[in-house]
């Protein structure tokens, strides 16, 4: 990893939902902890739709790249780069909204920045030094899914079923995927170890 003019260095994880964009951010945020690193998911800046009601904010489709408030998103790394700390919102699955209250984030030399559609917004791609799309059929996408939300955000089987079929599976077809040939590397993440991922990431940075 080269550190010139102590530039902070962006590293953005992209893949559909449940293809281990989590598990290989948290890993590389530990293989990188002594050069200082923060983690930032850009479902915290889902745009805050708190003024609705519960029904109407659990219809909303979180899979469109407008879900997410790139504005806020662009202005907190700014800020990072700019060695300034940020606020980071705090949003809630299981009530579909912003929080009121927010998380501190001190600036480090390394950002890691996951999220479903980090190479669905120009200004955001040229903030990220080094991007990764994290290649996984739907099927074991959709089986993860179906745990995780079962256990994590009470969701019914039916229910993660009929969202990843209504509204995740198209939007990864028509944004998500696509968007893959704004990343420097694209991988299978079933077949690719840390450090091979690591590699990957100090030959482009």
């Amino acid at each position: 990893m080269k550190f010139e003019d102590n530039k902070v260095i962006i590293i953005g994880i992209c893949g559909g939902t449940c293809s281990g964009k989590s598990t290989i951010s948290q890993k590389i945020k530990e293989f990188y902890k002594d050069k200082g690193v923060i983690k930032i998911n850009t479902d915290s800046y889902y745009k805050d739709h708190s003024k609705l009601s519960f029904n109407k904010r659990a219809v909303i489709n979180f899979d469109h790249p407008n879900s997410i408030d790139f504005t806020l998103l662009i202005k907190h790394l700014n800020e990072l780069i700019k060695n300034k700390s940020i606020k980071e919102p705090i949003y809630s699955y299981k009530s579909h909204k912003r929080l009121k209250k927010t998380k501190l984030l001190k600036p480090k030399r390394i950002i890691i920045l996951e999220g479903l559609h980090i190479f669905c917004n120009d200004e955001l791609i040229n903030l990220i030094d080094f991007g990764l799309f994290l290649n996984l059929d739907s099927q074991t996408r959709l089986k993860r899914r179906i745990k995780r939300d079962i256990k994590e955000r009470g969701r019914t089987e039916e229910e993660v079923i009929n969202r990843f079929n209504e509204m995740c599976e198209p939007m990864y077809k028509k944004f998500i995927y696509p968007s893959r040939k704004k990343a420097n590397t694209v991988i299978n993440s079933n077949q690719k170890s840390i450090n091979e991922i690591i590699n990957l990431i100090n030959e482009f940075i």
